[in-house]
């Protein structure tokens, strides 16, 4: 086996793609992960399934794309093997036999504001910041629009909540959608009085999940199962002690290297986020599958009726099936 090779990429969209073309020639028994975003504390838990699969055998590397767009060509062009991201769209465009194997969390995200707003009609033709095109938040700005009867202005894309959260606090947005733990860390700051948390309908839809070519899942299953194996028992121990993050975060990997006032948050991020239902113990499976058919179909990602689609279409489920045995 090869030894673990890290790459972290966070340059404009040429790098990325340079990048990855770089990598391509990585062997053949070492995955190759394709991040959306750079490291933060919503990555944590994830590279600590990373470490966990590791010490079962797993080679990989990992390079962190600037949005899921590029995450999701790099899988398609097969530059990568593993995607981070929600490609509906991509599955139902492309010939590539795109799946979806691990539902890493829901939909659990808030439009936050400046006073400036009150509610969600109040953003009719205002300018939004979210998270990707094509991405989780873009599909709820989608829905808003479709279920209230409003458009929003003009979209633009920052990855990474606690950096649309910056953007707020700096005065470079007015309106963004962000998720839960950096909702309650910016509403438990000093700056709360600045802004508003707009009532939202729930939403149990995926807004990141792990995907890959079909082909290459199959053909690489011993792999893919250990990977599979090492996220649920991190979301199982998770959902026990949100605490264990923390306590198994590498500190000299990417996550550790962060800033000590974002580690030393993991705590409070990883419990809140499991008291607001942002993780699903099973990997989301047939439920999140239905839900995510029912939610891209109305965000106009998914061409159809919810109804009509077939789940087998967009997930591969038997990793999941046999880790939950």
């Amino acid at each position: 086996m090869t030894t673990l090779i890290r790459k972290f990429i966070t340059t404009a969209i040429a790098a990325p793609i340079a990048a990855a073309m770089m990598v391509a020639s990585a062997q053949a028994d070492t995955i190759r992960i394709a991040l959306a975003e750079t490291p933060s504390d919503e990555l944590a838990a994830f590279f600590v399934a990373l470490d966990r699969a590791k010490a079962n055998g797993l080679d990989y590397e990992w390079t962190a794309f600037s949005d899921e767009e590029l995450a999701i060509q790099a899988v398609l062009s097969g530059q990568m093997d593993i995607g981070f991201g929600t490609p509906y769209s991509a599955m139902q465009r492309s010939k590539a036999p795109l799946r979806i194997i691990f539902q890493l969390s829901k939909l659990k995200f808030f439009p936050v504001t400046t006073k400036k707003y009150s509610k969600l009609e109040d953003l009719n033709g205002e300018p939004i910041l979210l998270h990707s095109r094509g991405g989780g938040t873009d599909s709820i700005a989608n829905v808003i629009e479709t279920e209230l009867g409003i458009e929003f202005g003009e979209r633009s894309y920052v990855p990474g909540s606690s950096n649309r959260v910056a953007a707020l606090l700096g005065g470079q947005a007015e309106a963004t959608i962000i998720d839960l733990g950096n909702t309650n860390k910016l509403m438990r700051s000093d700056a709360a009085g600045d802004f508003n948390v707009l009532e939202m309908f729930d939403v149990e839809a995926s807004d990141e999940a792990l995907f890959g070519n079909l082909d290459w899942i199959q053909d690489n299953a011993e792999d893919v199962q250990i990977f599979v194996d090492a996220l649920l028992s991190v979301y199982k121990d998770m959902a026990a002690d949100p605490t264990v993050i923390r306590r198994e975060t590498n500190p000299d990997g990417p996550i550790g290297q962060l800033p000590a006032e974002i580690l030393d948050e993991l705590d409070g991020f990883y419990t809140d986020a499991v008291a607001g239902g942002l993780y699903s113990v099973d990997g989301g499976g047939r439920v999140a599958a239905k839900a995510d058919m029912e939610w891209y179909s109305a965000a106009g990602q998914l061409d159809g009726d919810a109804d009509s689609l077939n789940i087998e279409d967009f997930w591969y489920l038997a990793p999941l099936d046999a880790a939950m045995n």
